[in-house]
Formats: C-alpha cells, structure tokens, sequence
C-alpha cells in the first residue's frame, strides 16, 4: 500500500529476527513501505502490517532453532527447487496478481505488498495440486519450502513490473490522453501505448537490475547481515507452513482465505448488475449524503480496500483519511470560494488553471518534498552505516543490530541456524562472470534498441543512466535492508528533473524525462527487490541459483502479462478519465513533473506559494516524525499517505479505514487470531474483488453491459425528473 523511513534493523537469523522486525514495523514511517516498489510515494509503497502478521506466522519456531526443527528434511538441490508445477503456478498467480493491483494502481495509485497474499495463495494451489497427485499415487517429490520460495519469488516478480513497468505513471503518462489535460501536448512529446512496443519496453529495462547487484549478495545479507523485514518475514511466514507443528494452522488460514475469496467475487458480480452507466451502481453510493458524494466523501462497497485497509498499518488508514478531510473537506471548498479571484471564474474546475492546478500541484509538492527527505535520509543512514562498520572492524561488531548487541553475543542456538543458512547460501554461487557480463551485455542491447522504441531518447542518455544506476542500486537495496524501504521512485523523478533539462524542450524533453525515469526506476527497484528474495531464500535455505533464476522467469512473464492486463483495461474501460472508475492519478502527476523539469508551468495565483508551503512542510513533518520519541512518531501523519486523496479524492479511504477498524476489533478481542487470519481474510477480499476485473473486462470486450443503473438523486431533482417523465 506505499515518507521517512524509520530504521528497522538487526541480525535476522534466529527465530528472534522476526519479533524484533515486527516491533520494529510499529515504530513509525517504516509502516509505510513498497516491497516491490517502494520510493517516497504510497503508490509504490505497501506497508509493514505483512511484517507483523508473517511474523506471527513464525513465532511457534521462534523459541528454539528454526533450521533444528527442519533437520529431518533433505534440502533438494537447485534443479529441484524448480519444478515445472511451480512455474504453472507462479504464471496462475502472475495474472491474478496484475490484474489485483493495475485494478488498484489505475484506481488510486496505492501499491500494497501482496507477498504474504502470494506466499498464502501459492501454499494453498499448490498443497491442492500435490494432495490430489498423492491420492492418484503420481506424486514423485513432495511440496517443500524452497518450493513454495520459487513461487512466491516468481510472483511477485511477475507482478512487480505493474509498478516498474510505469502503466499507472510514466508510461501511461507518455500518451496523447494524459498530455491533452496539461499545457504541454506537442506531438513530439506523445507515445500512445501499444501492446507490441510495451512488451518491447519492458523486456529492455527490467533485467539490468537483476544483474547489478548479484555479485553482492553474500555482502549485504551475510556480511552486512542486513536485516529486510519483509524478505525476512514472508521467510518465516513459509517456514512456519511447513513446519511439521504449523501444519494445522496453514490449513485453517487456507480455508480462511478460500471463503472471503468466494465472498469477494460474489459481491463483485452483484453489483455489477447495477452499473449500467456512469456513476451507477454501489460503487457511486452517497453513503455520507449528496453534498459529500460531489466532494468524493462515500463508501463504495469495495472489498479491495477494505482488504488494503486490514494490511496497512494503522497511521497509514488514519493519514490517508486526514489527507481526505484536509484537502475535499477543507481546502478545495474553500478555495472555490475564490473563484474569480485568485483563477478566472469562467474557467472549469478541470482546468490546471483553476481549481485543478491547485490540486495537481500541492500533491506534487508533499511527493517532492517527501521524497526529497527520504533519499537524504538514506543517503546519511547508508554512509553512517559504513563509517560505523569501519570502525568496528576489529571489534567484530555489526554495522547495525536492534539492541546494540555484539556478533558474537549470539546462542548457541541461532548460531547453528547461522551455520546451516551459510553452508547452503554459499553452495550454489553465481559466477561473477555471469552478474558483470549480463550487466554488460543487457546494456549494450537497450542502449542499441530502446532508441528504436522510443526515438526521443538517446544512446547517451541510456548510457549515462547505466553507470550511475548500480551506485544508485546499491545505495537503494542497502537502504531497503536499513528500513525496508526501496525509493525506487524517489530515484526516478530524480530522473525526470535531471534528463529533463538535460534534454530541453527543444528535444522532446517531455518524452525523455518519462522514459529516462523507467530506465532508472527499473534498475533501482528491481535491484532492492532481489535482496529482499535472497533474503527470504537464505531464511529457507533455497538455493541462490534458483532464487535467480526464478526471479528471471517471474520477470520475463510480467514482461509479457503486465502489459497484456494493462492493454485489456486500457481497452475495456476509461482508462485515464478524470471521473472514470480507473483515473490513473499518477499518470498526471508524473508527466507534470516532466513538464517543470524541462520548461516549468504557468499556475494560478497563489499556488506556487502554497506548492512552497506544502513542499516545506512535508519536509518537516518526516523530519519532526524521526527526531521525537518513537512512541509520539507513531502517531504523527505520514506525509505521503496524507497527499494520495487530494487528488483521487476520499472514497477509497473510508473503505481503508473500515478495513483497519475491522482489524483493530478484531485485535482487541483476540489478536493471536486476528495475527494469524487477518492476512487471510484480506487477501480474500483483495484477490476475489481484484479478480472480477478479469470477467468484467471480457464482458465489456464482448460489448456484454450491465442490466441495471443504480443512481441516486436528491429530493428536488427527482421531483423534477417525475415531472418530465410524466408521473
């Protein structure tokens, strides 16, 4: 779902990693983050309460030693950890996936991490798939964790490219539709998306960074003993599923998940029934009253962000409510009321010079600012990291721990799972030959071809991008593994201010700017992402050569399904419309910044000042947010979570917040419960509700429409309407 990171570090072998992970998730920003694509916006972030609740997962192993409890079972070799069934599965999952979160990126921009969704979903298919084998008796090899490591790694790879791959930002941002809203339209600075040339697009720029960091793997998860909650967490998650112990509870949770998934789909296919026309249907239901429907204050009966509300923290929900009610309850009405004065008042509220300029560009300026914060602050943790770890070098201490405690403090006990992970962490390597060459190799195929698909952007800008990528890489993944946190689109929209003026609007700067932030964004993501598998592999002991190679197959089909799924909703729905079901927010967003890092914009009266406020005070906000005690920081905003519904509006956060308070009476009456099936329960309602997006794109395809339309209307115009009509 996904800010200024709090730090959440320490040794993560041991059964005690998880709990001090999952204390940790509750001590600030750090309840924000993006397992996939992280940056400084909550669109690339998800949250920690998958931490928390993974963590639960594994506390029946965290009293004795994790790997003791599995000493029976063989570790099947790297071959044998990829099966073809986990494949067939991992591709299931892929598309179910992509089609979950381009419905909830194209909806708000909100990316919430769905790898606990896709550890629970993979157990349960594939538990399925060997049980009715065994009962044929064909089965030949059992269903192991490494196994169910392949999957998941393969997931949410696969679906990672949603949000790398830029269809709800930059890349979607590129077309005529997005620029037709902005002052900036020139032909030169338009590519409308294309199946054939997407595909082409992310083929191109979504394996560099599984290749920058490879040869880096045993520093920063061994050596660094980074701790990357979230790897490590859905780590303990698998492991507690296959323990023998934990059997009984992965079944209930299964169960669980099955049941609201049915639910889910249910009410999703009910109300479709009643969506004949714009604003028709549940999904338009004035649940607050009229007045609060036209300032997009309603419950939309969605069980998807019911179920993005059970997984984000707490502060997350609140934020994105308090972000509601500032900007649809307080500030746009206000600044209505000056129309004529401070923007003309014949123009529309559409216009970037009226109200929609303010809208636009005060959530510019939090993401600005909010980024800006986050990557200062890495940039300082990870050098201060560095320094600390040089002059500890001869202590033997680590660079960073949850509670200061020495290396060699460790017991006895944890020091055996250290031993195991090790031997088998270290036993399949990955020659460097490979990691260099393939870097090497990828770059000079996308600085030769890219230009092809994108003419505006040129070699030297793809090569300038290469080299400054793995520094940026390298300072993200070990940020990720300080916080948790991957910026991967803080580094991008550093991309577009600086290829922007680079290249000027005289050289279709617009379009290079864009382009040059999936280049970066890319590289950067997807290198933070691969430590934080090989983090939940070293957990599970599965091999680092099949981690690989499965995070190669898992983005080779989000390379082919992610554009796939964005091409049947571009196709099926209004994909773009400022009132449509699927606004894709920050499509806008992203090529408004290109259009300031190349030329600027003109705006309307006072807001730039207020753009300068907005940008200063998020800036502040993180900061006040890190220097207070944590106790208060947990209960201060989140900035980013606060700017998301100025402007998407408030809707999805009433739904969000019913989800969290759901949960936080569920937690009141019995939170071992609610630890262990809280995950189960959301992911029912996100996957079943997510999944209907697939039926209803066909039916719309196959020009199937809906029977009905719902709509409500006030006292006087239904007057009026029966009186037209005649009743």
């Amino acid at each position: 779902m996904a800010p200024a990171a709090g730090t959440a570090t320490g040794s993560a072998s041991g059964g005690s990693a998880v709990h001090d992970d999952a204390e940790a998730v509750e001590l600030g920003h750090n309840n924000l983050i993006r397992r996939r694509h992280p940056g400084a916006d909550v669109e690339d972030e998800a949250d920690d309460r998958n931490v928390g609740a993974s963590a639960a997962a594994g506390k029946e192993l965290a009293p004795s030693s994790v790997e003791q409890a599995f000493a029976d079972q063989p570790v099947p070799s790297w071959r044998e950890q990829l099966t073809v069934r986990a494949f067939v599965v991992g591709a299931l999952l892929s598309v179910v996936f992509n089609v979950i979160l381009m419905k909830i990126d194209l909806t708000t921009g909100i990316n919430p991490s769905l790898n606990v969704c896709a550890s629970l979903l993979s157990y349960f298919l594939l538990r399925t798939w060997t049980r009715a084998i065994g009962c044929m008796g064909l089965l030949r090899q059992p269903f192991t964790r490494q196994e169910n490591t392949m999957i998941q790694t393969c997931v949410v790879s696969a679906y990672g490219i949603t949000f790398t791959g830029g269809f709800s930002s930059y890349l979607f941002g590129m077309s005529a539709k997005i620029a037709n809203k902005t002052e900036v339209n020139d032909p030169q600075d338009i590519k409308d998306p294309h199946l054939g040339w997407m595909m082409g697009f992310m083929f191109l720029v979504s394996f560099l960074g599984l290749f920058a960091l490879v040869p880096l793997r045993k520093v920063m998860i061994v050596d660094y003993k980074l701790t990357y909650p979230s790897g490590a967490a859905t780590a303990y998650l698998i492991n507690g599923f296959h323990a023998p112990e934990g059997s009984e509870r992965a079944k209930k949770q299964v169960r669980t998940l099955g049941k609201y998934f049915s639910l889910s789909f249910l009410w999703a296919f009910f109300q479709w029934f009643y969506t004949a026309g714009n604003h028709c249907g549940f999904g338009s239901f004035p649940t607050l009253g009229l007045e609060a429907y036209k300032n997009r204050f309603f419950f939309d009966f969605s069980p998807t962000y019911i179920g993005v509300g059970m997984i984000c923290p707490y502060i997350v929900n609140v934020s994105l409510l308090l972000g509601g009610i500032m900007s649809w309850g307080i500030m746009w009405p206000l600044i209505s009321t000056k129309k004529g004065s401070w923007y003309p008042e014949t123009l529309p509220d559409s216009s970037l010079h009226g109200l929609h300029g303010y809208r636009v560009f005060l959530t510019i300026s939090v993401i600005l600012g909010d980024g800006l914060y986050n990557i200062l602050k890495v940039l300082y943790s990870t050098i201060e990291a560095f320094v600390s770890r040089y002059r500890n070098r001869k202590a033997n201490t680590l660079p960073v721990s949850n509670d200061g405690t020495p290396a060699d403090a460790t017991t006895e006990t944890e020091s055996f799972d250290d031993k195991r992970r090790l031997e088998l962490f270290t036993k399949d390597q990955i020659p460097k030959t490979v990691a260099l060459g393939g870097y090497v190799v990828l770059a000079a195929i996308t600085i030769g071809c890219l230009p092809l698909i994108i003419p505006q952007l040129k070699w030297y800008h793809i090569l300038v991008a290469y080299i400054v990528s793995p520094a940026l890489a390298f300072c993200n993944a070990y940020g990720c593994g300080l916080t948790n946190w991957s910026f991967a689109s803080a580094y991008g929209k550093l991309a577009i201010f600086s290829f922007g003026a680079w290249a000027g609007a005289s050289h279709s700067g617009v379009i290079v700017a864009l382009a040059a932030c999936g280049v970066m964004m890319s590289i950067v993501g997807t290198a933070a992402d691969l430590m934080q598998d090989f983090k939940t592999g070293y957990l599970t002991l599965a091999s680092p050569r099949s981690m690989f190679i499965s995070q190669v197959i898992g983005t080779a089909m989000g390379c082919v399904i992610a554009p796939c799924v964005f091409w049947l909703f571009y196709k099926s729905f209004d994909v773009g419309a400022t009132n449509g079901a699927y606004p894709a927010p920050y499509t806008f967003m992203y090529r408004n910044m290109a259009i300031m890092g190349v030329d600027g914009l003109s705006l309307p009266k006072h807001c730039l000042t207020l753009s300068y406020i907005f940008f200063a005070a998020a800036f502040a906000v993180n900061m006040v947010k890190d220097l207070v005690p944590k106790k208060v920081a947990k209960f201060i905003p989140i900035p980013m979570a606060v700017a998301i519904p100025f402007y998407v509006g408030a809707y999805f956060t009433i739904d969000m917040f019913l989800g969290c308070t759901i949960l936080f009476i569920w937690e009141m009456r019995n939170k071992a419960e609610a630890d262990s099936f809280g995950p189960a329960v959301a992911s029912g309602c996100m996957c079943g509700d997510g999944l209907w997006a697939l039926p209803e794109a066909i039916l719309s395809l196959a020009n199937v429409k809906p029977p009905i339309c719902m709509k409500f209307l006030s006292r006087s115009v239904n007057a009026r309407v029966d009186s037209f009509l005649g009743n």
